[in-house]
């Protein structure tokens, strides 16, 4: 392993009270998690006892209203913090952001007397969140979903199966998009599950490439009974809101992706500069100088693009097309940064003794979730040319 030790991003932050909170996440994550990582990575461990410090420290709910227990953050700040812990540990940087994406749809579109009484659990109260949208059968195409939502009387009875869940049989709470009305995007409501619900099960988690830590599985839900007050927004208005809510999740996996470059870069110059061949280090090679430059620069345009389309966020102007180009250009960085960390390192990047095996394993799944790059390019065309003719 590398000695030396990598310089801090050097962060444009709006407040000395973001400052501060930089510090403290950057403390949590040299102290708590990054030790740990490829340990528990290796051995499939979920490290639950960490969300529950992240908790405790304010980090699960930062850009959520304090009125509620949340942190009252900035988009471009909660963004950075994701992504120093997606540098020290993936598992734990993309919890955060899927937790956060969890809690959108109550925070954004739930009414008041439900966000009085479920958000400062969810925020700030130890529990941790799970999306669902999709499901064995509907992917990209998550309007086709056929999880289905019969009301009875006061309650929602909900049956199906949703695919690819993040903290899918952990999670204490879980976002729901069911069909309750006509097939298409106008026929989905959105649900709030508790975890425990009689009916609620998962599946045993799915064997991964990487991000072994992080169980992914699918939830089944067989005649879930849920009471109408905790249907989130008006019945119909599921897909409008799982929508809005993939726009600044795909910022979360963006922000996580360049954490996880920035470590892989982080990895390769310590090793360029301490490995010696011909006597001297292998950073004073001009084609391997230039391959790092390439990987920083990349990283720099990536965590910029991400800071721009959050601070639109922030203002309140559209940002959707700038959502979906910062999660296709950070995850396409996080491929080809991890991957060129293996070569500057030669045989040692393949073996697991090093860490930049497992970052690039875990970089592929960036490309995937949350809408894949190829479906981000779709998004981004629309915005340009308007929708595909039919």
């Amino acid at each position: 392993m590398p000695d030396r030790a990598p310089e801090p991003v050097d962060r444009q932050l709006p407040t000395d009270e973001a400052r501060d909170l930089i510090s403290l996440v950057r403390d949590i994550a040299q102290r708590e998690i990054a030790p740990k990582a490829a340990e528990e990575e290796d051995a499939g461990r979920f490290p639950r006892e960490l969300f529950t410090l992240l908790s405790e420290s304010g980090l699960l709910g930062l850009p959520y209203d304090a009125e509620y227990g949340g942190g009252d953050q900035p988009y471009e700040v909660y963004l950075q913090v994701l992504e120093e812990l997606a540098a020290a540990r993936l598992t734990v940087g993309l919890g955060v952001s899927v937790h956060t994406l969890a809690s959108y749809a109550l925070a954004a579109f739930g009414a008041k007397e439900q966000q009085a009484e479920y958000l400062p659990a969810m925020l700030g109260g130890g529990l941790l969140g799970a999306y669902c949208l999709s499901e064995p059968s509907s992917g990209s195409d998550a309007a086709s979903l056929r999880t289905r939502a019969v009301r009875d009387g006061d309650d929602w009875v909900i049956t199906g199966t949703k695919a690819w869940i993040t903290h899918g049989g952990i999670a204490d709470f879980y976002t729901v998009m069911a069909r309750t009305g006509e097939e298409g995007p106008r026929g989905i409501s959105a649900f709030l599950v508790p975890g425990g619900a009689e009916g609620l099960g998962a599946a045993v988690p799915e064997k991964k490439m990487g991000m072994k830590g992080s169980p992914t599985a699918q939830v089944h839900l067989d005649g879930v009974r849920v009471p109408d007050a905790r249907r989130i927004g008006e019945e119909g208005q599921g897909f409008a809101i799982a929508l809005s809510a993939l726009d600044g999740g795909r910022l979360g996996i963006a922000a996580c992706a360049i954490g996880l470059a920035q470590a892989a870069l982080d990895e390769a110059l310590g090793y360029a500069t301490e490995r010696r061949q011909f006597g001297k280090p292998i950073a004073d090679f001009q084609g391997l100088r230039f391959m790092l430059a390439d990987m920083a620069t990349q990283i720099e345009a990536g965590r910029a693009l991400y800071l721009a389309a959050a601070r639109l966020r922030d203002a309140g102007r559209p940002f959707a097309k700038q959502a979906a180009m910062a999660k296709l250009h950070c995850t396409d960085t996080a491929m080809r940064v991890t991957t060129d960390a293996v070569q500057v390192l030669g045989g040692y990047g393949y073996t697991a003794d090093f860490p930049a095996e497992r970052l690039m394993r875990e970089a592929k799944v960036l490309q995937i979730v949350e809408g894949t790059n190829q479906i981000q390019r779709m998004v981004i065309a629309r915005h340009l040319a308007g929708p595909e003719t039919r």
